[in-house]
């Protein structure tokens, strides 16, 4: 019996499923915040928790452990201290820059000190939370699901009336994913809205200024920089924050002179004050900043005051700029304005963000507005049938007294005044005092009260115009009584000051490099020979030494890999084989010239460099990646556009597996793929088949290997270009192919081969590179010989038929690597 019960199944197969399942569980169920109300599950479980509870603002503060206790039971069966956690957020006011919970007692502090732990600290509702996240829950406005062990009801989503995700922000970090949302001012929030109500086509610009930065909870400021707009229109970006400080003369004593001194009273938002203080006191201890006397943190229950005193005969502006330079009192807010959008994780713009809220908002007053219309039409058929019974009062105690119970006295109301169940309900239920004369008028204001209301509500669900007008209405009443003043200032022209913190940072590399560039000619080009030796050559000099004519017969000059205008500063990417890259500092080499290695940015000097590509100005573009295991990836130039002088990895390689092949990819373009075997594989490039993936992915499966097969070479061509594919080998033999003619294959497939070796078992015959057809390429041999290759005779051998080079070979020689120029003409 034991075996029957037993079932096998793949390791793998389990893994993928069980992983994938821990993975959404994370995303939807606990790290990422809904679009909608902006709270992640637990935070949205608290506050139900906390509104069962009766929490309200106007009633007293209650023990956390209960609050705790009731989540945990109820509705989130996880860690006490994980709720509590969440809870004590919520409550903090250097956190949040609008806390949803009004706490009591120890909730920590901007050093890092802990809060106290919950049997001792009190909270309940704040008023913001109250009246702008619960106030419609018990009005249908939102679904709700059993919990996790179907014994009570919770909300999918709290029906929140204003963005909670935009004003205090999120930050979780889920499987493969992260989200980290800054907060903002209610004010700007609110009128960004209302704008975007009254004009739907508002623009971007328009919104940027309605919206123009975050507004932290621990005010400081921000510097006005293109990260701010990436951030707002791309929902990904780098905010520069920096602290408030400024110097004033400090009176230390008696008998003492007066010194310097710097103050500092507001931190970059999530700053842990006491950590940078011990920071900056070891930087002074181990001699690396000058000048400072003391360092004191005078901070009381009025605000943050932290004062660095200074050396008499120091400069304290230096001193200053030291500490924006080099300390955290200038850091950068990673923005990624990730959050859920119908169960799914999505990147969202500032725009996009707005729009789900109001989408959201407008479908909540329509269900609130439904709620609301059936109670009044319930009530108002009661009210009517109350006023029915006064007006045939006799009649209907004539009933009531003839009838020989209660459903029979119903039965005869509900046949004799035609009236429905629930109104004679409302008659037999009916005390005596509602049929004296004020009651009688209280009645009749209460129905035309009703009918009124009635047709407002049905107002609202019929016409969209006037629910944008209550909505409209609600956000300016909400703005009115919570809205704040901006705590955080904006400081024009954050890229100048980003660039110089960055140049004083960088001072022997970038100002440098700015400076080596300005002194180089216009007309100047870059050269790039085949012994790797970069030079800057003016273009007089290349055309007297014919390094772009065909015919270039001169032995002395080496043949050139690339040949580049330097006119619009053009950005030549380094690969190498390790799958990393960088940009050359080639501006160095009109000082000086030098080897390729002299011009690498740091983490490339010791790899091997497989391509040099000159980057494209439109962004639009990807980067083809292929791998020595047969993997393909693309990734968008976009993304590596901004990368600084140090190297990056866009590639993640497996041990002992190299990047074979690196080349921009265009979309709808053609791949193929060369082995040394003589395989070729033609492939469509389309988006769909390939997207682009991100730095650290390996790519996917393109082509399978042989034992002993190995990728050399991987050519891009456009689908509108018909070209000539040439393949060669190290005994000098060469293959012409159409790419028009060369088979389509899929991924995985075995392509078809291009030139038949006749040594299939020995290494020394072998295909060992291919090029486009051009009249600018070369070959190398063993002997450390170059030779161009004719054109003439590549041009006029018949496709597909093996052909001997025109390129003598002596015992033992044979070619090693094959090169194209990579050319741009001067225009």
């Amino acid at each position: 019996m034991a075996k029957e019960r037993l079932k096998s199944i793949s390791l793998h197969q389990e893994m993928q499923r069980s992983y994938l399942e821990y993975a959404m569980s994370v995303i939807v169920g606990r790290a990422l915040p809904d679009a909608r109300d902006g709270l992640k599950p637990v935070q949205r479980r608290i506050l139900f928790a906390m509104h069962e509870l009766g929490l309200t603002p106007d009633r007293p503060y209650r023990k956390c452990a209960r609050v705790v206790g009731d989540v945990l039971g109820k509705y989130h069966p996880h860690g006490d201290q994980a709720v509590y956690d969440a809870l004590v957020r919520q409550v903090q006011i250097f956190s949040s820059r609008y806390p949803i919970l009004d706490g009591h007692g120890n909730f920590g502090s901007i050093d890092d000190d802990p809060p106290a732990a919950m049997r001792y600290t009190e909270t309940r509702l704040a008023p913001i939370a109250n009246d702008a996240i619960l106030s419609e829950i018990d009005q249908e406005t939102v679904d709700f699901s059993p919990n996790f062990d179907g014994s009570q009801q919770e909300p999918d989503v709290l029906p929140a009336q204003l963005p909670f995700l935009l004003l205090n922000g999120s930050a979780g970090i889920a499987v493969g994913m992260a989200t980290s949302i800054p907060p903002h001012n209610l004010n700007e929030v609110v009128d960004a809205l209302i704008a975007i109500i009254k004009k739907p086509s508002l623009s971007e610009a328009k919104l940027l200024e309605l919206i123009p930065g975050p507004d932290f909870p621990t005010g400081g400021e921000i510097l006005i920089s293109n990260g701010i707009k990436e951030t707002y229109t791309k929902g990904r970006g780098s905010i520069t924050m920096r602290g408030i400080a400024h110097i004033e003369e400090i009176n230390p004593g008696k008998g003492k002179h007066k010194r310097s001194g710097i103050i500092i009273t507001e931190l970059p938002y999530q700053l842990n004050k006491a950590s940078w203080i011990e920071k900056l006191a070891d930087l002074v201890n181990t001699g690396k900043v000058s000048g400072v006397a003391d360092i004191r943190d005078e901070s009381d229950r009025d605000g943050m005051r932290i004062l660095v005193e200074i050396k008499r005969d120091s400069d304290p502006k230096k001193i200053l700029d030291f500490l924006y330079q080099k300390t955290s009192l200038q850091s950068n807010f990673g923005a990624i304005l990730l959050a859920l959008v119908n169960g799914q994780p999505v990147q969202l713009s500032l725009r996009n963000l707005l729009d789900n809220f109001l989408d959201f908002r407008e479908n909540t007053i329509l269900l609130r507005s439904n709620y609301l219309l059936k109670n009044i039409k319930h009530r108002q058929e009661i009210v009517e049938a109350l006023i029915q019974a006064i007006n045939n009062l006799r009649e209907i105690i004539n009933l009531i007294e003839k009838s020989k119970d209660t459903a029979e006295a119903k039965n005869n109301l509900i046949n004799n005044l035609k009236i429905n169940e629930r109104q004679a309900d409302g008659i037999l239920g009916m005390p005596l005092k509602k049929i004296t004369n004020l009651e009688k008028n209280s009645l009749k204001n209460e129905i035309k009260d009703l009918r009124d209301k009635r047709a407002d509500l049905e107002s609202i669900i019929n016409n969209r115009d006037k629910l944008l007008k209550v909505m409209i209405k609600e956000l300016k009443e909400l703005k009115k009584k919570f809205g704040s003043s901006r705590k955080t200032k904006l400081i024009e022209g954050g890229d100048a000051l980003i660039a110089e913190r960055i140049a004083n940072q960088r001072p022997n590399k970038e100002l440098q490099r700015i400076n080596a560039l300005k002194e180089l000619p216009s007309d100047s080009e870059i050269v790039i020979q085949a012994n790797n030796e970069i030079k800057i050559i003016p273009s007089i000099i290349i055309k007297k030494l014919k390094l772009k004519e065909l015919n270039q017969e001169r032995k002395d000059i080496l043949p050139t890999k690339l040949i580049w205008p330097v006119e619009n500063e053009p950005k030549i990417l380094a690969v190498s084989e390790l799958g990393k890259i960088g940009l050359l500092k080639w501006e160095f080499a009109g000082q000086k010239p030098g080897l390729l290695e002299q011009f690498l940015p740091a983490g490339l000097e010791n790899d091997k460099i497989i391509n040099l590509i000159p980057l494209p100005q439109i962004n639009e573009t990807s980067l083809g990646l292929i791998s020595s295991d047969g993997k393909f990836k693309r990734i968008s130039i976009s993304e590596i556009t901004d990368i600084s002088n140090r190297s990056t990895t866009i590639l993640k390689l497996k041990k002992d597996i190299k990047l074979k092949s690196c080349f921009l990819c265009e979309e709808n373009s053609y791949l193929y793929i060369v082995s040394d075997i003589g395989r070729i594989m033609k492939i469509k490039i389309t988006n769909n088949n390939f997207p682009c993936m991100g730095k650290l992915a390996q790519g996917t499966t393109i082509i399978k290997l042989f034992p002993g097969e190995n990728i050399i070479e991987s050519l891009n061509i456009q689908e509108h270009q018909i070209k000539d594919i040439i393949l060669i080998t190290n005994k000098g033999s060469f293959v012409k192919h159409n790419t028009q003619e060369i088979k389509m294959s899929k991924k995985g497939g075995l392509g078809s081969m291009g030139i038949i070796l006749k040594n299939k078992k020995q290494i020394i015959d072998k295909v060992i590179n291919c090029f486009v057809n051009n009249k600018y390429v070369y070959v190398k041999t063993n002997k450390e010989k170059y030779e161009k290759i004719d054109k003439n005779q590549i041009d006029n051998s018949p496709y597909k038929k093996e052909k001997k080079l025109n390129i003598e070979l002596n015992n033992n020689e044979f070619i090693e690597s094959a090169f194209s120029t990579i050319l741009q003409e001067r225009i």
